[in-house]
């Protein structure tokens, strides 16, 4: 079966999966905004652990009106761009579309359920170090292994097609049965180390080289597992430590939050921390650290968008 794709979001994220599914020859249509006309002329450059490509000749558009209908749609942006979906998606879609949203948090794909009741939703866990370093110019450092589960109108003959196709492409891919368990697996990572690199204008390394850093880190991981178990997802203790070796090896790396920061951009708040805080306050359990962490970065956020 050969799936049409289309990104939407091309940028740290979908730059480097779209990329790498268009360079192992998949037909992939991509949505850009600032850089359409750059990457017209000059292509989408992804400099790779897995090998360097440049795609000169790219289906690259800046409106979904132009975009043909396609079987997979990607969604990379950020969830703070999320209410652009309900006008974005529907020139995108067929009756057997899946809408698979490699976004970060909580609550994404219920929200555009909402929207979009009779849609194919899935998850995407993305579990990568990568950047978007200028126009048309991705730079992954390490990792990049895609996760994928279902959430709404399951089709998982075609979820699995997809993960062919990444594996195909290079990139690990994996179904999940459990996308629940996915997200907040994903979520012992990303609520410790993009809050405290941009509370602390830090690092992932310098978090794991400093004593105190490295347990509150530590601490914040445990946290969120009593808030999954809580919530009906069982994950083991152990998994703290696997991500903190995981982390230990990677390559310094600046988190999506913090980047975002450092630009002066919304941060993803409401998906990575309030979504979490809510669904476990929910079943009745109290997170005083992520709480804390939420409310500082509010503050910082409220310091420069008015």
């Amino acid at each position: 079966m050969k799936l049409k794709y289309a990104v939407v979001g091309t940028g740290a994220l979908g730059g480097f999966y779209g990329g790498m599914l268009a360079h192992a020859g998949n037909d992939v249509h991509f949505l850009f905004h600032n850089d359409y006309d750059f990457v017209c002329k000059n292509g989408l450059k992804v400099d790779s652990v897995l090998g360097d490509f440049h795609l000169r000749n790219i289906n690259a558009y800046n409106n979904t009106n132009q975009m043909p209908k396609c079987d997979v749609v990607l969604v990379c942006l950020k969830t703070t761009n999320n209410a652009l979906l309900r006008n974005i998606l529907p020139p995108l879609i067929h009756s057997e579309t899946c809408v698979i949203l490699v976004q970060n948090g909580l609550k994404a794909e219920r929200e555009l359920a909402e929207f979009f009741p009779d849609l194919s939703i899935a998850g995407g866990l993305a579990f990568i170090c990568s950047n978007k370093v200028g126009k048309g110019h991705i730079l992954h450092l390490d990792y990049g292994k895609i996760t994928i589960g279902s959430f709404q109108k399951e089709n998982r003959e075609l979820l699995e097609q997809v993960c062919k196709d990444f594996i195909t492409s290079k990139v690990p891919a994996e179904f999940s049965s459990n996308l629940k368990e996915s997200r907040w697996k994903k979520l012992v990572w990303n609520i410790p180390y993009n809050g405290l690199s941009v509370v602390l204008n830090t690092t992932t390394e310098q978090l794991m080289n400093h004593t105190k850093t490295y347990e509150l880190v530590r601490d914040i991981m445990f946290e969120v597992i009593g808030a999954a178990n809580a919530c009906g997802v069982k994950i083991e203790k152990g998994f703290v430590q696997e991500m903190l070796d995981s982390t230990r090896i990677m390559k310094p790396y600046a988190p999506s939050m913090k980047l975002d920061f450092d630009n002066k951009r919304p941060l993803e708040i409401g998906a990575i921390y309030s979504a979490p805080l809510a669904e476990a306050a929910n079943y009745g359990f109290n997170m005083p650290k992520v709480t804390m962490l939420e409310r500082q970065l509010r503050f910082i956020q409220d310091s420069y968008l008015k």
